[in-house]
């Protein structure tokens, strides 16, 4: 019933645009960030995914990033990734914006994707601004501890925004932008608890969520659906199918 009438409310209310969090990857074997047995219960984030941690050690980011960069490479994306592509398809998904950084949405066939906290996709100078493609970086890695940049020789970044840094120039502008146009903003797999993201929902006219836990606003949502993403969603596009 949850996901019959949340396939209404995505008809119903257009457009409409998916906010994703580290929740609907989990299904692909990606840990998530904060719960019991998630990365961040593991290892300390500043020590390893800071901006200082990077200035201060560059190494030891790197070897966080190193084993991390490999999973999400060799993860798939899931049913949940392949039905927002399908709504996308049919036109009723405008966007997706995501807190991700596995590029698993473009992976499923997303096209319109606005990655706000960066992806494994590249690494980026500090100093000259160069951005260096994942592969070659990867290829570095087999043999340096630290990738440098080929045009100036300083240590290459992970294109993952780190705590103490800004957000990718542009991308919560554009989050932001198709947050206020949509009618309704469906977000999925986040407890909504990292700003300035988690407030994307409240700029939109409505909102409904798909989370297995909690997140901090479901008292405002016209439909929380405490479920898996794949099965939900997938059952979301055979209802619209259908319909």
């Amino acid at each position: 019933m949850s996901a019959a009438r949340l396939a209404e409310l995505i008809a119903e209310r257009q457009p409409c645009v998916v906010l994703t969090g580290a929740g609907i990857s989990t299904e692909s074997g990606i840990p998530d960030f904060r719960s019991p047995t998630g990365i961040w219960a593991e290892v300390d984030p500043f020590e390893v995914a800071s901006i200082q941690a990077f200035r201060r050690d560059p190494e030891r980011v790197w070897g966080f990033y190193r084993a991390r960069i490999g999973l999400l490479r060799d993860a798939q994306p899931n049913a949940g990734h392949r039905a927002i592509a399908a709504l996308e398809e049919r036109g009723l998904v405008s966007a997706v914006v995501t807190q991700n950084i596995d590029t698993l949405h473009s992976r499923a066939g997303s096209r319109e994707v606005v990655e706000v906290h960066g992806s494994i996709r590249s690494a980026v100078c500090l100093a000259c601004h160069f951005t260096e493609d994942a592969d070659a970086v990867l290829v570095q890695l087999e043999t340096e501890p630290v990738p440098l940049c080929r045009h100036c020789g300083e240590a290459l970044k992970p294109g993952v925004t780190m705590f103490g840094e800004l957000l990718p120039a542009g991308a919560m502008e554009r989050a932001t932008e198709l947050a206020r146009r949509a009618r309704l903003v469906l977000v999925v797999g986040s407890t909504l608890e990292v700003w300035p993201v988690a407030g994307l929902p409240l700029e939109a006219r409505a909102f409904a969520i798909v989370n297995r836990g909690p997140t901090a606003l479901d008292d405002q949502a016209l439909l929380k659906v405490a479920g898996s993403a794949g099965e939900t969603l997938s059952a979301v596009v055979e209802a619209l199918d259908t319909a």
